[in-house]
């Protein structure tokens, strides 16, 4: 079955950096468009960043943009998102999933202080 494991998120003061990562299982990884989406309390998950099969397009929310950084190891079955210059706005769980939804993570929380 599809599982998702988010990790890497915390507590960074803003202005700071942060790595997440997403270890993937259960479905076709390598020929799968991967995304990274967010959530907080009282809200809508949305999307931030998708990268294509072959790494061959990024796209991101314009919150994001310039800051973010989505990436992905195939061989790992593993995505990333790198995080810098992080905003107070930024604080929320975040989540990997592809374009199907199957199944979520746990999501990981990233806060960030003024």
């Amino acid at each position: 079955q599809v599982q998702l494991v988010e990790s890497g998120g915390g507590l960074v003061q803003a202005g700071g950096s942060l790595r997440l990562s997403c270890e993937a299982s259960g479905f076709a990884f390598k020929y799968s468009t991967m995304n990274w989406y967010r959530q907080v309390p009282d809200k809508e998950r949305e999307v931030i960043a998708s990268i294509s099969i072959g790494s061959a397009r990024t796209t991101y929310v314009d919150a994001v943009k310039g800051r973010f950084t989505i990436s992905r190891d195939d061989n790992r079955n593993t995505l990333y998102l790198q995080m810098n210059n992080l905003k107070q706005e930024d604080t929320a769980v975040y989540y990997c999933n592809n374009n199907l939804h199957t199944a979520w993570g746990q999501g990981t929380q990233v806060t960030v202080s003024h």
